[in-house]
Parts: structure tokens; sequence; C-alpha cells
């Protein structure tokens, strides 16, 4: 995963790290960007040494300012249908059941924001921003933004934010429940590799039966989902990761998870 021209995918241990490279020009993503974030995550999904992702920006300007605006001006052809898992390569991934921590190293505006939407954990430096400002301009935060942030709050709060378009900072996003941490810009990446390293010491089968369970289960009624078994519980409960939790708990020893 070394061919990249906008972005960098390096692994340390059993955690991802792919960061978007385009400081230049905010992070903003133009039709290769996306792509190759499409193929990053492709690599991630399907590696099964790879456990969690952290997702961030170059920089400390900014996390990621959505669609790289410029390069739609200069006429620069998109193909969406080459952009695996939507916006970011997360929009519209909706079969990833590893986790993805957000790692906000600076505003995350738009398209950004709908990237860390998207994500399971976020974290966030203490001089971001985020917003969906797409009303501004006469456009749709049609990356999930508009879906998901009413998903997020109750309905009020939620057409605040997408109908004025207005930003808001890191503190006030981790009080909408946006954010679940704000550090300084110099911790920003030791926080996240401490979040993925807690999700790193659980069972990966758990992990990954667990965000199944609870994406798949949101959106259908509670009676019909409180017994249901998705294919990730069922897998777990065929592993050797099954097994190895309570003998490790009995011999009072640190697990060792296999993953299968």
């Amino acid at each position: 995963m070394n061919d990249f021209e906008r972005i960098s995918y390096e692994m340390e241990g059993h955690v991802a790290i792919v960061t978007i490279r385009r400081a230049e020009a905010r992070n903003a993503l133009d039709n290769l960007a996306n792509i190759e974030l499409g193929k990053a995550f492709d690599h991630f999904a399907s590696d099964d040494d790879a456990w969690v992702a952290i997702i961030t920006g170059e920089g400390d300007k900014a996390f990621c300012a959505g669609n790289d605006m410029k390069a739609r001006a200069r006429g620069d052809q998109l193909t969406q249908d080459k952009w695996s898992g939507g916006f970011g390569g997360l929009a519209k991934r909706h079969d990833l059941f590893k986790p993805v921590i957000g790692a906000a190293n600076g505003s995350a505006l738009g398209g950004g924001f709908e990237i860390l939407l998207a994500c399971d954990i976020v974290i966030a430096a203490d001089h971001a921003r985020f917003g969906l400002p797409e009303v501004k301009f006469g456009q749709l935060a049609g990356a999930g933004g508009a879906h998901r942030v009413p998903r997020a709050l109750p309905w009020q709060q939620a057409m605040g934010l997408l109908l004025t378009g207005r930003s808001m900072a890191a503190q006030e996003a981790a009080n909408y429940g946006f954010v679940n941490e704000v550090v300084p810009h110099s911790e920003l990446m030791s926080a996240a590799r401490r979040w993925a390293s807690e999700i790193v010491e659980n069972s990966p089968l758990a992990v990954r039966a667990t965000k199944e369970t609870a994406m798949c289960g949101l959106a259908r009624p509670l009676s019909e989902v409180i017994d249901h078994s998705f294919p990730g519980r069922d897998a777990l409960r065929a592993s050797d990761d099954f097994l190895e939790g309570p003998r490790a708990f009995a011999e009072k020893r640190k697990p060792q998870w296999k993953g299968k």
C-alpha cells in the first residue's frame, strides 16, 4: 500500500493509520483522493491482521475540507463509480464492522465532517471545527450528513446545525456527542492510538460482532433484534476466541486472541 499519491496507509501492529496528505489544499478530496481512500479501506476491510483503523489529515489546519471545489471548477472528471465506500472511502461503506477512529487534526467541514460522522469514535484537536455548510453554497450534505446528524441528535438540534450551515468548535461538538475526546493538537495521535490500543486488547471477532449488531439493529424494532443473531455473532460463537476469553479469565492471564 505504498503507491498512493494523495494519502498514506501504514500499519502499526493491528492498527492501520490512514492519512490524507493534501495539506496544501486543506486536505480536500479530489477524484484521485477518493479513489485512493476507497482502495485503502478495501484493503483494511480484507486484511485479517488489521483490527482497527485511524483516519486523520496532514498538518494542523484541516482534517478535510470536503470536496476539492477548485478541482471541480477546473472540470476534473468525477468517477464516483470508482469511489469504493463512497466519499472518503467511508460515507457509504455500510458493511465494515471493524472499528474506525477519526482523528480530527483541524477543521472538518462538509464532506470532511461526513467522513467523521461515518467513524465509530472521534478524537479532536482542541482547535478543530465541525460543520455542514452546504446550504450556504446551494448544496446538500449528501454524503450522509443530512441523514446521520438527525440520527445522532434530537430533531431541533440537528436542524439547527443543518439548516444554518454554521460550524461549531471541538468542545461544542463533544457536548453534542459527535466527539469522544478533545485534546491539544500535539496529543491527538497519541490519544487516537490509546483508544485503538484499548480496542485491540479485546477479541477482534467480539468487537466486530458488537459493531455489526449495533449497526444492523439500529434501524429495526428492538423486539426484532433483541434475540436476533447476526453473522458476526455466529462467527464469534464458533471461534477459538469465544473459548479463549473464559479460559483466560479462569486462568487469570491475558487472553491470546487469534481472531478466528
